[in-house]
């Protein structure tokens, strides 16, 4: 099937039509009269060759296909409004416009703070939007990137799009002030004994697989999914936690913990900006990738003492 054989106003009707599950309400949406919609309904039945929608009752359900397509529908669409509102000139003193990036909680502490600073300094009409970064971004990458304007996440965990390096950081341990278990240094014994807090995601996954290599298998007492409330449920107990050495730094003081070098050459951490490569020739994208690379080189090596 060739795009120039296709209506792609047939796809903003699909959208409507999968979404609102609701041929009027659909049309009403799409701005579309309820004789128009019912056409579009018609054209999309013979090109699928499938109901997509299907009465249950006083109701319409979506087919199996109607389903399959649901997300990938929402993504096309996505894609589509990037690809329209490319620019081929982008003045940042005069512009408005938003940027969003998916991001961690301690990318946007350590990196996203600073980015915002400078864009505001630089460009005051442009706002950036950070979001949580979804469970599913490593699996499904495309999909998360297609709809954003790039995606903060250090290399070793996805590959096979286009990136921007960002900063250098260190890891570290975080013990409570009051576990007398653990002496001046941390020792390979401790890690292998002590019960731990662990990220829950795949974002350390490199950090991860280096300890398992040595042959250390975490016994996970906590799990969470933000980095910044790791200090408070190490505070007061025995257990121990693999955090970023900036973000360790810049929490220094919140909770009554030490921050203790790992009992090995742990491998760093290369944060990254990656997006998808429909962004790649856009005047305003490029403009916030240069303003991205150097913000985090003005960041310089994190952790570092």
């Amino acid at each position: 099937m060739h795009l120039s054989g296709l209506d792609l106003n047939l796809v903003l009707s699909l959208r409507a039509l999968l979404e609102e599950r609701n041929v009027t309400r659909a049309g009403q949406r799409i701005g579309l009269s309820q004789p128009a919609m019912s056409a579009a309904l018609a054209r999309l039945r013979r090109h699928f060759d499938d109901e997509l929608l299907s009465r249950v009752g006083g109701q319409y359900e979506l087919t199996a296909l109607g389903r399959a397509l649901l997300d990938r529908t929402a993504t096309a669409c996505d894609l589509l409004e990037r690809v329209f509102s490319s620019r081929a000139e982008f003045v940042p003193g005069s512009e408005e416009h938003e940027f969003t990036l998916l991001a961690s909680d301690y990318a946007i502490a350590v990196f996203g703070a600073e980015l915002a600073r400078t864009v505001h300094a630089e460009a005051p009409g442009v706002r950036l939007r950070f979001q949580r970064t979804p469970a599913d971004a490593t699996e499904e990458t495309a999909t998360a990137l297609s709809a954003v304007d790039g995606l903060l996440m250090p290399h070793g965990i996805i590959s096979g799009f286009p990136a921007v390096d960002l900063f250098t950081d260190r890891w570290a341990f975080l013990v409570a002030d009051s576990n007398d278990e653990v002496g001046d240094r941390l020792t390979m014994a401790d890690l292998a004994r002590l019960p731990w807090v662990i990220y829950q995601r795949t974002y350390d996954a490199p950090a991860a697989r280096q300890l398992s290599m040595l042959g250390i298998d975490p016994h996970a007492e906590v799990s969470v999914d933000s980095f910044q409330v790791l200090p408070f449920l190490v505070a007061g107990t025995h257990r121990i936690a693999l955090v970023q050495r900036s973000l360790a730094d810049l929490l220094s003081g919140v909770a009554a913990v030490r921050v203790m070098d790992p009992p090995y050459e742990a491998v760093p951490l290369q944060e990254a900006m990656w997006w998808h490569p429909v962004h790649t020739h856009d005047a305003a994208h490029i403009w916030l990738r240069e303003t991205a690379a150097r913000v985090g080189a003005g960041l310089g090596h994190p952790g570092d003492e």
